[in-house]
């Protein structure tokens, strides 16, 4: 999934960076607290005693439900994609509605087939959870599957503040339901859906690692449809675009988010915290180096990262082409 601050490509740099501080990770529990698409976590699972994963969105929540939580295999799980690649087409769903062409006459987010094969699938998914015809780690590797393949011909620029005029080659594929596999592990791991600062109250581990919003762009907004796939209730589109409610962060806001990290900083059970920042957000390296330092040793790896372009087929110049990457430590001895 394209995804603004991924940390994917950075992975070989994080885990290096991780490892030299913290050593064997083993015994350890390793928490992703803004999880995203849960990359972080994913590249953990294999190594650490148990991963906890958090992220207030709901379309992260699902991803994380079946990549990080889901760990013994599924049997019947082709089986299951098979038999929803393959339904007669529902013709009046909530998508196709509201986010296709055809139905709306004002959005353009999906093809119209593809906006009536998102909903059939989605329904039957529900259908099969409320019949007690699957259990929840069916269920959201089932989610999580169609998440990601509807995400693949989505008529956008990878974000979904807008879409396009004219559908692109990419979404005039038709939806093909493809298995989001994970990988199966002996241990056991936990997944929540809450505001990083009152979860982080009611956890504690070894490893905190931290990935918040650097800039004032919501994942609310910029993510809605997914929310809205993942959720699947009725409400009023609001907009061109066809915004839901979403909850705003106060890491997005340059008046709050200073002493917001600071009480995450403050709150946290962990020994090894670790925050991923870049040269292009609201708070400065110094500015972090003044918080963290306040609670134990400090120290700092950089690493030079090109910058993600949603919008890099349209006609818009960027000040440079790279960016620095920051992941800051701290050793909590306070």
């Amino acid at each position: 999934m394209n995804y603004i601050g991924s940390k994917y490509k950075l992975l070989p740099f994080l885990k290096k960076s991780i490892l030299s501080v913290v050593g064997e990770v083993q015994n350890k529990v390793f928490c992703d607290i803004f999880a995203g698409t849960g990359v972080v976590g994913r590249a953990f699972k294999s190594s650490v005693k148990s991963i906890i994963s958090n992220d207030i969105e709901q379309y992260s929540y699902v991803l994380n439900k079946n990549y990080i939580e889901n760990h013994i295999d599924i049997p019947k799980k082709f089986k299951y994609i098979e038999m929803l690649n393959n339904l007669p087409l529902y013709e009046n769903g909530f998508i196709y509605k509201n986010y296709c062409f055809g139905g709306s006459g004002e959005r353009q987010y999906f093809s119209d087939f593809n906006g009536k094969k998102i909903d059939t699938m989605r329904i039957k998914i529900e259908k099969w959870k409320n019949n007690s015809e699957i259990d929840n780690n069916v269920y959201y590797f089932l989610l999580c599957s169609l998440l990601e393949s509807a995400d693949k011909i989505a008529n956008t620029t990878s974000v979904y503040g807008a879409f396009l005029k004219h559908i692109k080659k990419s979404a005039q594929k038709e939806l093909v339901l493809e298995p989001a596999l994970f990988e199966i592990n002996e241990n056991t791991h936990k997944v929540f859906q809450e505001d990083a600062n009152v979860l982080i109250k009611e956890i504690s581990g070894d490893i905190l690692y931290m990935d918040p919003p650097y800039n004032e762009r919501q994942y609310g907004a910029n993510y809605h449809l997914l929310n809205t796939i993942a959720e699947y209730k009725e409400f009023t589109p609001k907009g061109k675009t066809g915004l839901r409610d979403y909850s705003k962060s106060k890491y997005c806001s340059k008046n709050h988010i200073k002493s917001e990290f600071e009480n995450l900083i403050k709150s946290a059970e962990f020994k090894y915290l670790f925050l991923s920042y870049n040269n292009e957000g609201i708070m400065l390296v110094n500015e972090i180096k003044q918080i963290m330092s306040k609670y134990g040793k400090y120290d700092l790896f950089i690493t030079n990262y090109q910058r993600f372009k949603a919008d890099k087929n349209e006609n818009r110049t960027y000040s440079a082409n790279e960016t620095k990457e920051y992941l800051h430590v701290l050793e909590k001895t306070i």
